[in-house]
């Protein structure tokens, strides 16, 4: 007897589909953009942070936030930005001598001003566990710090939305929560409202 298949591709592509829609008239979204709009106009620091996927993402909003934003045919600046998880030797000395669960707060305590913005990818949004205890705990230590800094946090996380969502000034919740769909469905979207706000941001940038 064959084996049920749990994953359907047509059906992640109808998950995907459904989300975008509902994004359309997010509130959250523009909330993230006029953050992100008072940073950049202060010339204050975007960092980003996530854990396995999230990393990736993280570091990939930090290039394009740097790099792609820039209009091309006019003379303005990208933004300052800083990805927690790209230094390995810094991030590999950290995890060995102080612990995971410090690696990105330890990381921004000697930059981190009321200016800066911490952006942090995850799935479950820190809630949950696995054999190593509780996920994304980093991250909310990291968000902590900035609370206690006063610099904004913009969240990205599906699920519920998690601890993200109460620490964060602004929290991007992309709603799938079954087993299954989460992560694929979670991260994938992080990625397509990442590229629209970066775009979004560039259109501004050169209206500025």
């Amino acid at each position: 007897m064959a084996t049920e298949q749990r994953f359907d591709p047509k059906k992640y592509f109808d998950l995907i589909a459904k989300i975008a829609k509902e994004f359309r008239s997010s509130r959250e979204y523009e909330e993230t953009i006029d953050i992100l709009m008072d940073c950049w106009s202060n010339k204050g620091t975007v960092f980003t942070m996530g854990c396995g996927g999230s990393a990736s993402t993280a570091t990939h909003f930090a290039a394009d936030l740097a790099k792609t934003v820039i209009p091309h045919y006019k003379h303005k600046l990208g933004f300052k930005t800083v990805s927690l998880v790209d230094n390995i030797p810094l991030v590999s000395a950290w995890t060995n001598d102080k612990g995971w669960g410090s690696v990105f707060s330890g990381q921004l305590k000697p930059w981190l001003t009321d200016n800066d913005i911490v952006v942090g990818f995850s799935v479950h949004g820190g809630s949950g566990s696995d054999e190593a205890g509780p996920w994304s705990q980093n991250l909310l230590a990291a968000m902590k710090l900035a609370q206690k800094r006063e610099a904004k946090i913009i969240g990205f996380s599906g699920f519920d939305g998690g601890v993200m969502k109460k620490m964060a000034d602004v929290t991007l919740v992309v709603p799938e929560s079954s087993e299954e769909y989460g992560t694929p469905v979670i991260e994938a979207f992080h990625g397509v409202l990442t590229h629209a706000i970066v775009f979004d941001l560039k259109e501004r940038i050169k209206n500025d």
